[in-house]
C-alpha cells in the first residue's frame, strides 16, 4: 500500500505559524509512496542537513493541485538568513455512514521543528 504525500515549500514570514497551513506556497511536489515521516521526512531532513541528493520519485505539481488520497503534507519553511524548519501534517479522513459522504476534515500538525529535530524524533 502506498503512503502518499505532498511536499510544499513556503517562505518563513513573521506572523505565519509553522503549525498551520500557509496561504502561500512556492513549489509543490507529489510523492506516491513512502510518504510517512520515518521515510520521506527523514530523507528530506538528511538532504537539508547534508546537502545530498534526495533519491525519491517526486512529481512537480501545479500549486493548485489537490489530492483526495494524501496521508501527509510536508512544508519546508525557508528564508535567507533564517534556519530551515519543517512541518508535517497528517491528513485526517473520515466517511459519514448515515449520509454516505466524506466528513469535514482538519489536518493534524504532528511535527514542527528543524531537520535535526525530525531525524531525532523519527529515525
Amino acid at each position: 500500500m502506498s503512503t502518499r504525500a505532498q511536499v510544499r515549500f513556503a517562505t518563513r514570514e513573521d506572523g505565519v505559524s509553522f503549525s498551520e497551513h500557509p496561504d502561500k506556497i512556492h513549489a509543490q511536489f507529489y510523492c506516491h509512496s513512502d510518504g510517512y515521516p520515518e521515510g520521506l521526512g527523514c530523507v528530506i531532513a538528511d538532504s537539508l542537513l547534508q546537502t545530498v541528493l534526495c533519491s525519491l520519485d517526486w512529481e512537480i505539481e501545479d500549486l493548485q493541485t489537490q489530492h483526495g488520497d494524501l496521508e501527509y503534507i510536508y512544508y519546508i519553511w525557508q528564508a535567507p538568513g533564517k534556519e530551515t524548519f519543517i512541518s508535517i501534517f497528517e491528513v485526517v479522513f473520515g466517511w459519514c455512514d448515515r449520509c454516505d459522504r466524506p466528513l469535514e476534515k482538519e489536518d493534524k500538525c504532528i511535527f514542527v521543528g528543524s531537520p535535526r529535530d525530525l531525524i531525532d524524533k523519527y529515525n
